[in-house]
């Protein structure tokens, strides 16, 4: 059985960047409360012009770029996304016909803040299965789309953009590689992060663009418990399951939603700061994006070096949760 090995990374934001001063003139809010309760700055937000696939090619073209591989070699293209261009068909599909990857099967998978893990939970199975050799792994999200902008509650959260990682399946007698990836779900907190409208339970109509069922709805008092205790179990199993100790990881990356979520898992976990990867000050929560995002500064940064043991957590709507331990 191969091992699964990410080879390449690369990331893309929009240009436009909106600060917690702009929003201080769109809604009652001030970046003092924003940043205290998030720990954000900015967020960026795509252009009118913009799709979720455009954001996700210009992320898989440096992916692409960095592993060395050509759009010919993929064999599978996976976009994690929540906020796809249209319901079909997938934004796989169209990023697949605009970098010109014509041998490859494309698909989106929909798991929303947990997309890039479930995604690469997917990606890994495929691989060592022997059924795909190389597969290119996106995650792209336009949430601001999706806002209430008159929500101080949730218009704050949210940012664009988008970031992809080559995988490869490789032989030898190393122990680099994707070591676990595990995913969870509990269908029976969907109330608490929802996008209802759209969908067949509620299609387009007046009444549903009048209540804005076309945006996101959260309940975060609630979520946040949820999350901080599911990411510690998700780390915790991940760990154990493999035979290792919160004392061995190197690097923490966790879904970047909100910083005092990051601070009670990491104090949960009894984790120093310095283990933990935090950019949520810059992007906002970008979803299935945050995660791979993360990683390609972390590695850009000099973060992670070879050998070092790399762990992921995230939770999102569903909800759903997980986690991925790697060895550089």
């Amino acid at each position: 059985m191969k091992r699964v090995k990410i080879i390449g990374t690369g990331s893309y934001v929009p240009e436009k960047v909106l600060t917690n001063f702009d929003l201080e003139k769109m809604v009652d809010t001030s970046d003092e409360w924003i940043h205290t309760r998030t720990g954000m700055s900015e967020r960026r937000i795509a252009s009118d012009k913009d799709k979720a696939s455009d954001l996700a090619v210009k992320a898989a073209h440096k992916a692409l770029k960095d592993s060395g591989v050509t759009p010919e070699e993929i064999d599978l293209i996976l976009v994690a996304t929540a906020t796809p261009d249209m319901f079909f068909p997938s934004t796989a599909c169209f990023v697949q016909s605009a970098i010109g990857a014509k041998k490859s099967a494309a698909f989106d998978i929909s798991a929303a803040c947990s997309g890039y893990i479930y995604a690469l939970s997917v990606a890994e199975q495929y691989i060592k299965s022997g059924k795909y050799k190389t597969i290119l792994l996106i995650a792209t999200e336009i949430f601001s789309r999706y806002i209430d902008w008159t929500d101080r509650n949730t218009c704050v959260l949210f940012g664009d953009g988008a970031a992809a990682t080559v995988l490869k399946g490789v032989g030898g007698n190393k122990a680099d590689g994707i070591i676990s990836t595990l995913i969870y779900s509990d269908g029976k907190y969907a109330d608490l992060l929802y996008l209802m409208g759209g969908g067949s339970s509620s299609p387009l109509t007046h009444e549903t663009i009048d209540n804005k069922l076309h945006l996101l709805k959260m309940k975060g008092n609630s979520l946040f418990k949820i999350a901080v205790k599911n990411m510690v179990k998700a780390a915790r199993e991940a760990l154990t399951l493999n035979g290792y100790k919160v004392s061995d990881i190197d690097l923490l990356i966790p879904h970047q939603a909100n910083k005092r979520i990051i601070d009670a898992v990491a104090e949960n976990l009894e984790l120093p700061k310095e283990k933990i990867f935090v950019n949520i000050e810059k992007y906002g929560n970008t979803s299935a994006v945050s995660i791979p995002l993360a990683l390609d500064e972390a590695l850009k940064g000099g973060r992670i070096k070879e050998g070092d043991l790399i762990l992921m957590v995230a939770f999102g709507g569903g909800l759903t949760w997980g986690s991925a331990l790697i060895r550089w």
